[in-house]
Order: structure tokens, then C-alpha cells, then sequence
């Protein structure tokens, strides 16, 4: 192994990573966004800007013979009163796209939130180091995928050989928007959230924008995806509107019109597919918003139920019955002028047998397997021959 002291020490600029909408210097280093400053600036939202500069899909990409990477990074996590420790966000090793290790950092800042009041306390701490040696002395492609689940600051990266920037392989770029299941509450890691895993089935290159509790048809992100680049782009719409109990029917069609209206200003012929809802059984029927059950907090875990009422149903309140059949009539509408938009069904990606072979542990979010089954299915059908992301003939 090489000495430390013969360590590389290369600036932490834009072309060395991938998938991130802005990056902000901070005090400490550097801080991916995934929502530009202009959409940031336009909603004080705390769980949007906590959601948005957690790096889902944000990996670091270059070319090095390096045998020994070191990457200092400042995290902030979360931790909830009373709920089990989440457990600390890991960053991915990824060479010639293969997966190649796995580590985490120490230390960093950590916010307190106390669920029954909303308060929170922050207490700071200091950056830890990312280590990966031992890697082969070959020319290689390198990326380090981090944190799906925690804000990251980058501080400093070494290496014992010099780094460049990873060639563009001209691949298709996949845009993907969604809810925390996109973003990757409850995967394994950040390269196995399913979007994720799609993307290295597919051979196309991601930008996750999965909003953990955000995805909710915010003319702010329609505008960022639309300014975007992409070949591709994939909305999965729903479970937020009714976890927040955020809009009626009244209001959902015309949003959704919006939305498209607005991505398609900047993509006028990409394919686009709309996802529905996956299967949540506690929103099937029943309106929300959902509530943590707290009850479930002495067994070492933490379950969500839905508050609504399923009458209210017949006054216009959403669930993922009724936003299903909305979709479909305005996809299927909007498709006589729109070849090039199609739908998918959520409950094809997760259903009822999913659901009873592998429930949703908390209630609302899927577990690794399940994440791994969701990204398996989705490019089994998306980049299919026959799918709405098929490759165009050669």
C-alpha cells in the first residue's frame, strides 16, 4: 500500500460528479443539490430542503489507476425521539460498474427530532473519512455513490494516483422524479434503490429527483425537470398528495395537466412515463394524511397509519384508488395528441402479492428486496424491446 503522504489531493469540481442539479459551497466543502437554487428559493418547505440535498443517485465519477481512495465528507442525519436509530448512510465503491465496496463516515452533525412537537435540536460534529484500498493498480472507472438518506458535504478527496474526469460513455440520460420510495427510504444502499437499479439494467445514466415527502406537483420542480437534460424522463405521482392530505380531486386533474404542460415545454418529444401509486394498503381506500403510529415505538419500531375517513371520498379527497384512475383517464387522454407519453400501473412494479409476500415494514415504504424487485420490474418493462424506453434501432 502506498504511504499517506503520497496521497493526491484533486479539487471537488462539478465534472467529477454526476446527477446533482447544483452544488453549493459551503464552509466546509462542497453540497450536491438536487433541485436548482431558483426552485429552493421558492418553497421553505424543511422537509423539502432536507429531502432535496440528500444526494439520492449523486455518485462521484472519474478515471484513476488509483489503489487507495480517501473521500472526507461532513454527513447530517436524522434521528427521531423514541423511533430506532436509522442506520448510517453508506457510500457505494462502484468499479467498471461493478459493485466493489461499501463504507461509511463517522461523526458529523445530527438533527434531534422530537415527533410529537415537531421541535428539533442540531448538534454538530466533525467530518469523517470515507476509505476504499486494495483496489487493482489498472486503469478504471470509479464512482462513489452517497448517501440516498443523509445531507452530505464533500470536504476533500485523495487519492495515491491522479483522478479525470469520466469520458461521457454516450449513454441515455433517465430523468427520474418520485416520492421517498424514488429517493430510497428503506433500500439497502445508494446504488440498490431501485431507480437505481434500473438504470444499470437499462444502460442509462440517472438523475434521481425522488422527493422524500415532496413529490406533490410543485410548479417549482416541474420547472426544474423541465430545464433538465434527458432522453427519458419517468414521473411516479401520488402517495405524497394523499400522505398530506394536500389537494381534492378538483385540484389533482389540473395539476397534473400542469405538470406534464411544464415538462413537456422543455422536452417536447422525450418518452415519458407516468407512474402511479404501488401498492399501500393503508391508502388504498382511505384518505390521508398519514400519522406515525406510536404506539409500535416500544417494540423498536415504527409503523404510519392513515387518519382519513373513507367516506370523505365522495367529497373529493384523494386516494391511491382515485389518483390511479385519474392518471389513467388523463394519460390516456392527453396520449391522442402525445405518442410519446405512456402509463404505468404502480401495482406492477408492487402489488397485492408483493404485498403479501413482502409487506411494507412501516407501512408505507418497501424494503431492500423489495426495492431490488421494483428496479428489476421496472426496467423489465420500461427498457423492454416493445417499452416506452426502448433503444431506437441502431
Amino acid at each position: 500500500m502506498s504511504h499517506p503522504s503520497d496521497r493526491i489531493t484533486t479539487p471537488l469540481t462539478p465534472d467529477l460528479l454526476r446527477g446533482a442539479q447544483d452544488l453549493e459551497r459551503t464552509e466546509h466543502g462542497l453540497l450536491p443539490h438536487r433541485l436548482p437554487a431558483r426552485a429552493r428559493a421558492q418553497c421553505s418547505d424543511g422537509q423539502l430542503a432536507m429531502a432535496e440535498s440528500q444526494p439520492s443517485g449523486v455518485r462521484l465519477a472519474f478515471r484513476t489507476r488509483a489503489t487507495v481512495i480517501e473521500l472526507d465528507a461532513l454527513r447530517t442525519k436524522m434521528a427521531y425521539d423514541g423511533a430506532p436509530p436509522r442506520p448510517d448512510g453508506l457510500y457505494d465503491l462502484l468499479i467498471d460498474g461493478l459493485p466493489a465496496g461499501q463504507a461509511a463516515v463517522g461523526g458529523g452533525n445530527v438533527i434531534q427530532v422530537d415527533m410529537t412537537t415537531g421541535t428539533t435540536t442540531n448538534r454538530p460534529g466533525p467530518p469523517g473519512t470515507v476509505c476504499f484500498s486494495g483496489l487493482p493498480g489498472r486503469s478504471k472507472d470509479v464512482e462513489i455513490w452517497l448517501p440516498h438518506n443523509e445531507v452530505t458535504q464533500l470536504v476533500a478527496l485523495r487519492t495515491d494516483a491522479p483522478v479525470e474526469p469520466l469520458p461521457d460513455a454516450g449513454r441515455r440520460r433517465w430523468l427520474h422524479h418520485g416520492s421517498s420510495i424514488s429517493q430510497g427510504s428503506d433500500a439497502a444502499s445508494p446504488s440498490t434503490t431501485w431507480p437505481a437499479l434500473a438504470a444499470r439494467l437499462g444502460g442509462v445514466e440517472l438523475t434521481n429527483m425522488g422527493l422524500s415527502g415532496s413529490a406533490l406537483l410543485d410548479p417549482f420542480t416541474a420547472r426544474a425537470l423541465r430545464d433538465t437534460p434527458a432522453d427519458l424522463i419517468s414521473l411516479k405521482i401520488g402517495i405524497n398528495l394523499v400522505n398530506l392530505d394536500l389537494m381534492r380531486l378538483r385540484a389533482f386533474g389540473p395539476a397534473v395537466h400542469g405538470f406534464l404542460d411544464t415538462v413537456r415545454e422543455g422536452h417536447p418529444a422525450a418518452p415519458l412515463l407516468v407512474v402511479s401509486p404501488v401498492l399501500c394498503p393503508i391508502h388504498e381506500d382511505t384518505p390521508g394524511p398519514s400519522a406515525p403510529d406510536f404506539s409500535t415505538l416500544g417494540e423498536g419500531r415504527l409503523r404510519f397509519r392513515a387518519e382519513g375517513d373513507p367516506a370523505e371520498r365522495a367529497f373529493g379527497k384523494l386516494t391511491l384508488g382515485v389518483i390511479r384512475e385519474e392518471l389513467a383517464r388523463i394519460v390516456r387522454q392527453r396520449a391522442a395528441d402525445d405518442p410519446n407519453l405512456h402509463l404505468l400501473d404502480g401495482r406492477a412494479l408492487y402489488g397485492e402479492r408483493d404485498a403479501a409476500e413482502l409487506p411494507l415494514p412501516d407501512a408505507l415504504h418497501p424494503d431492500a428486496a423489495t426495492h431490488r424487485r421494483m428496479g428489476e420490474r421496472f426496467a423489465a418493462h420500461a427498457f423492454a424491446a416493445d417499452g416506452p424506453f426502448a433503444a431506437s434501432p441502431a
